[in-house]
């Protein structure tokens, strides 16, 4: 875990992979979890039978903005802001998604700091790039620009 002990620390870092994170298993469960709370209920998704039976994949697969949902959370796993009173999700400045997350497929984010941003006072507003790998896979799931609002 890359520790940053405030602002400039963490400016330092533009250009720079921060770290990759930890393996998750996006399971059946999962994946309905998210379909109840998005109202995103297509078949693709959360009907197992039917997605072996016409899917392209052979199985169900996970909704993209599942997926990018993971986003803060591969983040959040490898850093930790030393002194920072709050932050906030300020955007998104670029997001594909190139390949299907198939289900129980593993992902795992790599992280860089992209672009960091004076926001007076003590505020700094940070673009992370994450790439979110899918083990095996030679295309990645997701590429986002992820933009936080840091305040110490």
């Amino acid at each position: 875990m890359e520790i940053f002990d405030g602002p400039e620390a963490l400016k330092a870092a533009i250009g720079q992979e921060i770290g990759v994170g930890e393996w998750v298993t996006v399971d059946q469960a999962m994946i309905d979890r998210f379909a109840e709370a998005t109202d995103d209920h297509q078949w693709i998704h959360v009907d197992p039978e039917r997605a072996a039976r016409e899917s392209p994949y052979g199985a169900t697969v996970a909704h993209g903005y599942l997926t990018l949902s993971l986003v803060p959370r591969f983040i959040a796993g490898v850093r930790r802001l030393e002194g920072l009173r709050l932050s906030l999700n300020y955007g998104l400045d670029r997001v594909r998604f190139p390949a299907p997350v198939v289900v129980n497929a593993r992902l795992r984010g790599r992280v860089r700091v992209a672009a960091a941003l004076d926001v007076p006072p003590r505020g700094l507003r940070t673009t992370y790039g994450v790439t979110v790998e899918i083990e095996g896979a030679e295309k990645p799931a997701c590429l986002a620009d992820a933009v936080v609002l840091h305040h110490w």
